[in-house]
């Protein structure tokens, strides 16, 4: 790299620090391993921070004459490598941004430490000076810690010594899955419990990011070595441990591991009955707080530290509820059916009746029900009435719920088109816990839905920051793409989801996305290897409405219209295929009966293309007035 004479010497940004004199790339004061092109690429990237640098530029200052034929892979295998090093995503960039075709950006805060050489000669006399004066004070240091080497007056020598060390400050925590010491592959669904439980306590606390349960239980029953997993995650320190339980007492043992260096900060263990089991987890949350130094509000301290006991019966049934939550994350979408979905209703609505004032489990009740909705399993108005009801029941019993915020906020958009009260709600979730995934998520697609792509970009974004492993992540930042009307770029995230555990869902999304280019034949086949279910009948029903297969198209319609009078859904995938065919008073029809029934489609009245054609006429735009959409 070249140097000017007003060029920093060292560079810091998060944590990591460059020194460009010496070739170094620090990490909390760790040296990493990362010389070479991709230094030298940094480097220059971190010369203007926030500035393109065109990949022209990058050729001629670091590629000689000769060597064009290997630029291109040989500068893709530097910008891989930075960001490997820095923990960095193409697809959410924190550090080093790609502008296509055009070059990179370095978009993070930098701070620059300018180098002794670039000083006016009269600053460069006084910092002789001052080197001198700092040389003589150093000497008699040396000399002190001689003395205190042989003597250790009081053990002053050692306590000097640790006091000098620096400790990086910790600023992210992910809590790893507790270990199940009694063995008995029955009780796994409570040490999963435990650990959620924990990851929400900590959640609340704004000056931390904690990493969602998704991405944290791929690590069970793992063995890997601490710092690379907090390297994988991105995480400043880990919280290890295991649950005990016997009976209706449980112990819990944590300790709390600093990752670079790793050293081991804290530990120590809790018993209770299970009764007491949400206090236990308040508890060692403020222990973990007050050991990384977290700053914590009043209004913080306060609920974690009112957890009220629960009937241990209540506790359990709970505690199996939220468990179908966590199982069916880390196996994806495609494994929820009514079958499991009516076990986690049961086992939540007999611990609402065994503790009537037990507020969690009235969100279990919410969720429950916000599934059924998703997933089709109940017609819209019955899953946001039982959705609502319990939702609002959580937070009579505790206002300070945040995922009953994101229920409620859910509901009041979806069902009653409440588009301002949903907004309030999901704020206040965001106030609550700062690290709920859903939060951030759900909220992202409310904005979405008002025509907001950016903000909503950015939720998501963060949802996949506290979340990196979900398995969503690319069909959910495809999904605000394709409504963004940016289809390649839809079709490069649905294409990275290929082979997680939800990409039949990322097979409809690559369906969509070649449909609107107009690649028929290639929107089809995906369509075909996607779920068989009326949430993806009315788009493929569109696609061969476009392709001219006009047959296909009304045996979409057919089966749609079965389904509508049997289950009271997909309404408004009929009006999709009607749009395809150009048939528009037929689709009329059937967007004012999705509207009637609040149809779950008709949420995406106003960014779904596929609707495009229908735009310019009144009963579009009354439609919209009718939903209560914003201008």
């Amino acid at each position: 790299m070249e140097e000017t004479g007003h060029s920093p010497r060292l560079v810091h940004f998060g944590v990591f620090e460059v020194d460009l004199r010496a070739g170094q790339l620090r990490k909390s004061g760790t040296k990493l391993k990362f010389s070479g092109q991709p230094f030298q690429v940094l480097a220059i990237l971190l010369e203007r921070p926030g500035d393109v640098v065109t990949r022209e530029e990058l050729q001629k200052r670091l590629w000689a004459d000769g060597t064009f034929v290997d630029f291109d892979h040989n500068l893709n295998a530097a910008i891989n490598k930075i960001r490997e090093v820095l923990g960095d995503s193409a697809e959410i960039p924190r550090f080093v941004e790609t502008l296509h075709r055009r070059g990179y950006r370095f978009i993070a805060p930098v701070d620059s430490v300018a180098a002794v050489c670039d000083r006016r000669p009269e600053d460069a006399a006084r910092g002789a000076a001052l080197q001198g004066r700092i040389a003589l004070a150093v000497g008699i240091i040396v000399v002190m810690l001689a003395v205190l080497t042989v003597l250790n007056v009081a053990g002053l020598r050692d306590r000097l010594l640790r006091r000098a060390a620096p400790v990086p400050r910790i600023e992210s925590i992910a809590v790893l899955p507790l270990e199940n010491l009694s063995r008995d592959p029955e009780q796994e669904y409570f040490a999963d419990a435990m650990t959620d439980a924990l990851i929400a306590e900590l959640g609340q606390i704004g000056s931390l990011r904690v990493i969602s349960r998704t991405s944290v239980m791929q690590y069970k029953e793992v063995k890997r070595p601490l710092p690379q997993i907090a390297r994988e995650l991105n995480v400043d320190a880990l919280v290890e441990g295991s649950v005990l339980r016997s009976a209706d007492r449980v112990r819990i043992t944590a300790q709390l591991i600093g990752a670079v260096p790793e050293r081991h900060l804290w530990s120590r263990s809790y018993e209770r009955d299970l009764r007491d089991v949400l206090s236990l987890q308040s508890e060692i949350a403020r222990a973990i707080a007050d050991e990384v130094k977290a700053k914590v509000t009043p209004d913080v301290q306060a609920r974690l530290a009112r957890a009220r006991p629960v009937n241990p019966e209540a506790m359990e049934l709970y505690l199996r509820a939220a468990d179908w939550n966590i199982r069916g994350e880390r196996k994806g979408a495609d494994w929820n059916s009514r079958g499991e979905w009516k076990k986690v209703v049961e086992y939540a609505e007999q611990a609402v009746k065994k503790d009537p004032n037990f507020a969690r489990a009235y969100v279990s009740v919410a969720g429950a029900y916000s599934a059924a909705g998703e997933l089709e399993f109940l017609p819209s108005v019955e899953a946001y009435a039982g959705e609502k009801a319990a939702a609002r029941k959580a937070l009579d019993l505790d206002n300070s719920l945040a995922e009953a915020h994101v229920l409620l906020g859910e509901t009041l958009y979806r069902g009653d088109w409440d588009w301002a009260g949903a907004e309030r709600e999901f704020q206040r979730a965001l106030q609550l816990n700062p690290s709920l995934e859903c939060a951030h998520r759900w909220y992202g697609f409310y904005v979405m839905f008002l025509g907001r792509t950016q903000e909503a970009l950015t939720h998501v974004t963060h949802a996949v920051e506290i979340n990196p492993e979900a398995p969503w992540r690319y069909d959910n930042l495809g999904a605000l793409h394709y409504y963004s009307r940016q289809y390649d770029q839809a079709l490069q995230l649905f294409q990275r989801g290929l082979g997680w555990p939800s990409s039949s869902w990322v097979h409809a999304g690559m369906a969509v996305a070649y449909r609107e280019k107009g690649m028929y034949k290639e929107a089809i086949a995906e369509f075909l290897q996607g779920p068989d279910n009326p949430m993806n009948w009315g788009d493929l029903g569109n696609a061969y409405a476009r392709a001219g297969k006009r047959p296909e198209a009304r045996e979409m319609i057919r089966k749609l219209r079965e389904c509508a009078q049997k289950h009271k859904v997909g309404y408004y995938e009929v009006a999709l295929v009607y749009a395809g065919l150009s048939e528009k008073d037929q689709a009329f029809q059937w967007l004012e009966k999705a509207y009637q029934v609040r149809d779950r489609g008709i949420l995406y009245l106003k960014i779904d293309p596929p609707l495009d054609p229908l735009r310019s006429d009144p009963r579009f735009q009354d439609l919209l007035r009718r939903m209560n959409f914003p201008p």
